[in-house]
């Protein structure tokens, strides 16, 4: 399953929306500090279309497997400095996504 959340990384900083697609339920939902995103079609609109910065990349430092997954990790500008630190922790339903929980760090100046 670990292999399905790194997935979801890269298909999100490569702009695979239709990979990214699979990899989430139809009913997913995403809670963020600042929104909750509910439905795999609205998170990808938002993605795709919304996001503040879509040349972003994911630097993945732990991954941490029980029964859901735990991800910490770094969110880095296209000139690779630090936007934010972040936790994602998934709950998978077999190998898709079905709620993701992100917690932020305050955001780099």
């Amino acid at each position: 399953m670990t292999d399905v959340v790194r997935a979801y990384y890269r298909t999100i900083d490569d702009g695979a929306y239709d990979e990214l697609a699979s990899l989430l339920e139809p009913t997913f939902t995403h809670q963020r500090p600042d929104r909750t995103i509910e439905g795999r079609e609205t998170f990808l609109a938002f993605m795709r279309d919304e996001r503040p910065e879509t040349t972003t990349s994911h630097a993945i430092d732990s991954v941490f497997h029980e029964d859901d997954i735990a991800v910490q990790g770094r969110l880095l500008r296209e000139d690779g400095t630090l936007w934010f630190g972040f936790v994602d922790i998934f709950t998978m339903n077999g190998n898709t996504i079905g709620r993701l929980r992100t917690y932020t760090s305050q955001h780099a100046q």
